[in-house]
């Protein structure tokens, strides 16, 4: 490297080094600089990762505990590599992956002692600093091993022409590619990496620090494909995606550009809306027989207000009193009720959920959220008890049931709204910040079966 190089001290340790000011180069010497920079990584990737492969090899199991990694107190050579470097799990078994098959370049190592032959010249451009250690890793799992329809020549001319698309794509790409190689001098590729994928399927869930959850979800190739048709479609205005020709269409796709939810929120709450209408399917078709009842501790003063606090047991994050009301309301759940000096009062009783036969009936009838203005289909909708199922007692019953899009449920348990039943008609109460003498609005169905049939009914009342 030329002395004149703001990156000549990078080798020298003994000397203190401040990366270079670069906001005075033009973009040439930016780029140049950057590519330089690239040019001196590979080759110590390269080095580094023939260090982690020897590591590797002095650590092999057969040596038990006298192996390097345990003599240094690491359980494998990666967490050795990862207590020295401070790089990721992935990136030391990257490191000791491409290092085994730069060892395979050695003069002196006997041939029958070569373990991927068909690897030769992507290991030879890992050590001549022309492919980085990612790219190689990624041709070296896409295209496997030898089988007997797959042999060692066919596999290396596969090499050969990944190493020269490598400087045109991206890892991402290369590594598809890699696979669509293997797939296409191997009939039977298709099917046995399918059938890995799905071995590996998962779903992990790990609490965070705030209390939430974070969820680790590891689909399958068809599971994937039809995630991300469903991400697409929740996801397209947001991305723009296609123009629509019909009016309906293009100004709902508008009414989505412009929400102002961030592209991960909006995601995250879509998603959790199709869960929650999977959990509303056909019971005996759906795993688990019903919804899971959340028991909920409140103390009966917080219920009584709808005030203070809530907590879902086992969880030591507090929910407000209306979001446990909303729960209780929607998903049966249980209130367990403390007094004033911490007594139980009440364990809660049975839990009972609107069933699907009276949901089907609420659909026929509401035709979807009954909220004024509101347009949310039946399929979108939670059955709300106007007589609060866990406050005032309200039965599970049709009449005393109507269905609100979560939007509005919310609303409604959230800003203190109410809903009554004065015979057949539905009434909406706004609290007094709303409308302070806080006059009646009356819920119309927006079922046209509905509508004709009360049609009717008033016109016999007129005629008569």
């Amino acid at each position: 490297m030329p002395q004149s190089s703001p990156y000549s001290a990078l080798a020298d340790l003994s000397v203190a080094f401040v990366p270079p000011s670069v906001s005075a180069l033009t973009d040439a010497e930016l780029l140049a600089d950057k590519q330089l920079l690239a040019d001196i990584r590979r080759r110590l990737d390269a080095a580094d990762a023939s260090i982690a492969a020897e590591i590797a090899h002095r650590s092999r199991p057969e040596l038990g505990h006298s192996g390097l990694a345990q003599r240094m107190g690491s359980r494998t050579p990666e967490k050795l590599i990862q207590h020295l470097t401070g790089v990721s799990a992935k990136d030391a078994r990257t490191q000791v992956s491409v290092g085994s098959m730069l060892v395979d370049l050695a003069p002196e190592r006997p041939s029958s002692d070569i373990t991927a032959p068909w690897l030769r010249d992507v290991a030879a451009a890992v050590a001549m600093g022309t492919l980085t250690l990612a790219a190689a890793d990624v041709i070296r799992t896409g295209l496997g091993s030898p089988t007997g329809d797959v042999t060692v020549a066919a596999l290396a001319d596969a090499a050969r022409s990944l190493i020269a698309l490598a400087d045109e794509i991206t890892v991402e790409k290369l590594a598809i590619r890699a696979r669509e190689v293997r797939a296409a001098i191997d009939d039977a590729f298709g099917l046995e990496h399918e059938k890995a994928v799905h071995e590996r399927r998962y779903l992990r869930i790990n609490r965070r620090a705030d209390g939430s959850l974070r969820v680790d979800w590891g689909l399958d190739l068809a599971a994937s494909a039809e995630f991300e048709a469903q991400y697409n479609a929740v996801t397209n205005a947001r991305l723009g995606g296609p123009r629509f020709v019909d009016p309906d269409a293009a100004a709902a796709a508008d009414a989505v550009s412009r929400d102002p939810r961030t592209l991960e929120q909006f995601a995250h709450d879509m998603f959790l809306e199709l869960l929650r209408l999977g959990a509303l399917a056909d019971t005996a078709t759906f795993v688990g027989a019903r919804r899971p009842a959340a028991q909920i501790v409140v103390t009966l003063a917080d219920l009584e207000s709808g005030t203070g606090a809530a907590f879902f047991e086992g969880q030591g994050e507090p929910v407000s009193v209306a979001t446990a009301q909303r729960t209780i309301c929607e998903a049966g759940g249980v209130p367990i009720l403390f007094g004033d000096s911490g007594e139980v009062l009440n364990l809660g009783r049975e839990f009972r959920l609107f069933s699907r036969g009276q949901r089907v009936t609420l659909a026929a009838r509401d035709g979807g959220c009954v909220w004024p203005g509101c347009d949310r289909p039946p399929s979108w909708c939670e059955a709300h008890h106007i007589n609060e199922w866990a406050r005032d007692h309200g039965k599970t019953d049709v009449a005393d049931g109507v269905l609100l899009c979560r939007h509005h449920h919310m609303l409604l348990h959230n800003n203190g709204w109410r809903i009554v039943r004065e015979d057949c008609t539905y009434l909406l109460i706004p609290p007094a910040e709303v409308d302070s003498q806080r006059v009646p609005i009356e819920l119309n169905s927006t079922s046209p079966a509905v509508r004709r049939a009360r049609e009717r009914q008033r016109s016999v009342l007129v005629s008569a």
